[in-house]
């Protein structure tokens, strides 16, 4: 049996019409048997971020389902307006949110990443619940299936890493069953849980990597992922003119993009499909008649320049305060302590007696609590709102035009890559 899965991201499903336009899609591939899974809509993950602060700082003694409100209504509105029942979505809404409340009240535990998991998910369960629902009634012999009860992971909350040897079989079966007399299958982006039954998730924007466990454990034929944009362009559009799509990109040009922190994949995608040679199709919902982008083992014979901007950037020297060397011990310690504060880097380099990284802004602190658990033997030079320059097949033109008028913190040269920290430089105020 071949089977196609699909990923539909948040903007995708953000209200009625977009809902009814993924129904399209998925409606104009005929008898195919598809995998849909399917994120938060809209802004929800954000809202629910805000309710699990105002949880917190009620000490735990408001209710989860009143601070919830807001988000429910938001989800029957867009539900009426597809001619859903408002009574059956807001029960299964609410047995949604009782489930989280119950888990958040035996949890003995002040550590935080418990508590979003179990908020925060509840945003993917109410989309996908909205959109089944819909599938339904437009005669689509659809079913809804918890992700929970087959993508199985440790108990690293807010980035957990999947057990495959459970999940795997766990899928296959699952939804060897539901193909029996479904067509199309309905599942969450994003969350797992672990075999307490605790829900986890896979960092934020996880649902490519959910879509990519799926088509790894089915041998999927292919995995789209619909965005709202051509394909992969060589450049964010929101920033640049005159950017190109790339028709088609290799499996490790894919990889070396979203390490460098591009952003429309996903970085753990890549992998699951890439041990499977799956084809990964990046395709736009708002004109999906157009080809995207192809990512296989065969990329484009000569790649034109690709550049990444990240925002909000941190330059860290670590040095050792009594001149020894930057060795095993400090670098063994320093890489211990950033998995420990779940710090990620961007940039890294050593010299004698100095160990510099580029990292995106931790806030004051979690760097304080960072800086404090490396201990009295190092000193700290600290830069911060910087901007980091990833191009891919630089040119010398292009070098010099993003980098006009900014100053030039780091630099970091490989074959086909450079890496530039920047900041703008000191401009005199015009006169009166």
């Amino acid at each position: 049996m071949s089977v196609k899965v699909f990923k539909f991201g948040g903007a995708s499903i953000a209200d009625h019409d977009h809902v009814r336009n993924v129904c399209s899609i998925i409606q104009s591939y005929g008898e195919d048997k598809i995998v849909i899974v399917i994120s938060a809509m809209g802004k929800t993950t954000n809202a629910l971020e805000k309710v699990m602060d105002s949880y917190l700082e009620s000490k735990r003694k408001v209710k989860l389902l009143d601070l919830m409100q807001n988000i429910i209504e938001s989800h029957l509105s867009q539900a009426i307006k597809l001619g859903l029942g408002r009574e059956l979505l807001l029960q299964k809404f609410e047995t949604f949110i009782a489930e989280s409340q119950e888990l958040l009240d035996v949890i003995d535990s002040n550590d935080k990443a418990i508590v979003y998991d179990q908020i925060v998910s509840l945003g993917e369960l109410f989309s996908t619940t909205l959109v089944e629902a819909y599938l339904s009634l437009s005669g689509m012999n659809s079913h809804w299936l918890d992700v929970r009860k087959v993508i199985k992971s440790d108990e690293s909350y807010r980035d957990a890493t999947v057990n495959y040897s459970t999940s795997v079989p766990n899928i296959r079966n699952a939804t060897t069953e539901i193909f029996t007399d479904s067509q199309y299958i309905v599942t969450q982006g994003f969350i797992a849980s672990t075999p307490m039954a605790y829900t986890t998730t896979l960092g934020r924007e996880g649902s490519d990597y959910t879509a990519a466990i799926f088509a790894y454990a089915l041998d999927a034929g292919e995995l789209t992922i619909w965005k709202d944009v051509p394909g992969i362009l060589t450049a964010d559009p929101r920033k640049f003119e005159n950017v190109e799509l790339l028709s088609k990109l290799s499996y490790t040009e894919a990889i070396e993009m979203t390490y460098y922190g591009a952003s429309v994949i996903h970085p753990k995608t890549i992998k699951p499909i890439q041990n499977k040679s799956i084809n990964l199709h990046v395709r736009s919902y708002i004109n999906p008649k157009e080809e995207g982008t192809h990512i296989t083992d065969q990329g484009l014979p000569n790649y034109p320049p690709i550049v990444v901007l990240q925002d909000n950037r941190l330059l860290l020297k670590i040095t050792t305060k009594d001149f020894t060397f930057i060795a095993e011990n400090h670098l063994s310690l320093i890489f211990s302590t950033l998995d420990r504060y779940r710090i990620k880097m961007s940039v890294m380099k050593n010299s004698a007696i100095s160990f510099t990284l580029v990292i995106a802004d931790p806030g004051k602190e979690k760097l304080k609590k960072f800086l404090e658990a490396l201990g009295d033997n190092f000193s700290f030079d600290i830069y911060d709102k910087l901007q980091l320059i990833t191009i891919r097949y630089a040119q010398k033109p292009l070098i010099e035009s993003l980098t006009k008028n900014k100053v030039i913190l780091f630099e970091e040269r490989m074959k086909s890559t450079i890496q530039l920290v920047v900041r703008p430089a000191l401009e005199l105020k015009e006169k009166v």
